[in-house]
């Protein structure tokens, strides 16, 4: 845990700008590549009052703001208003990754139902996915039946941010069958238009944090973020004030015409 606790005693070196809200957010896939950069950007930025990650390991952290919650605290009331819910097709093995709840595909339903239970009206959910293997109709609209029900939980805002990730390298053995379907995979990559190349981890964990700040001024909705439009707002300097109008439905100015962002 040494390295998770130099991580984030970096990101929180630099002052926060803003006044924090009164309230804390959850982070549940803290760990991995962009879960920790989520975590880390979440405690820097300075914009909560408390910084919160479900662990399935017992984790000490001195850390101002900062509080792990065992994966039991899904069963009670959460103090949260507003939870991420990181999902990411690649993770690194080490410890510190272990030491947080690491969400499945499979569990979406699962934990939308609990979090809707422990009183969180607010979830915004990273689905990566793989460049070009998305119909279109599905990157701008639900694309699952888990996705669907949490639709009909009644969060007051359910936020999808279709996140575009490069796979993991290759494996040195399996059969040939695997190599060549591997193979074929990263050579489609790049087929795939710019606007739908990823977004790196760090740059993509401001986008989420920023989101996370902003929708609880927004009108309530259902709401999903297609690779497209987010990688588009990770290009300029004012990606808070893009993401700020597409949340209000207002139209995407172009990025040259916005005031440089202050974190």
């Amino acid at each position: 845990m040494v390295l998770l606790e130099q991580a984030l005693h970096g990101a929180l070196s630099a002052p926060p700008r803003l006044r924090p809200r009164a309230e804390a957010l959850l982070v549940l896939g803290g760990g991995g590549t962009l879960g920790s950069a989520v975590l880390a950007r979440a405690l820097a930025c300075g914009r909560f009052a408390r910084v919160q990650a479900l662990v399935v390991k017992e984790l000490a952290s001195a850390l101002r703001g900062f509080e792990p919650l065992p994966e039991a605290a899904l069963q009670q009331p959460l103090v949260a208003d507003t939870a991420l819910l990181v999902f990411e097709r690649v993770r690194r093995n080490n410890g510190r990754d272990e030491a947080f709840l690491q969400p499945q595909p499979e569990q979406l339903a699962a934990l939308g139902r609990a979090l809707h239970r422990g009183g969180v009206r607010r979830l915004l959910v990273v689905v990566p996915h793989a460049p070009a293997l998305l119909p279109q109709a599905l990157k701008a609209g639900l694309a699952t039946l888990d996705e669907g029900e949490l639709a009909g939980l009644g969060f007051e805002q359910l936020l999808f941010m279709r996140s575009a990730q490069a796979g993991a390298g290759g494996p040195a053995g399996g059969s040939w069958m695997q190599r060549l379907a591997h193979g074929w995979l990263a050579q489609m990559a790049w087929m795939v238009p710019q606007r739908e190349q990823p977004v790196r981890a760090e740059r993509l964990a401001e986008l989420v944090v920023e989101l996370a700040w902003r929708v609880a001024e927004a009108p309530p909705a259902t709401r999903v973020l297609p690779p497209e439009v987010l990688w588009q707002a990770a290009q300029g300097e004012a990606a808070g004030e893009w993401l700020g109008a597409w949340l209000h439905g207002r139209p995407l100015p172009a990025q040259g015409a916005l005031p440089a962002q202050r974190w």
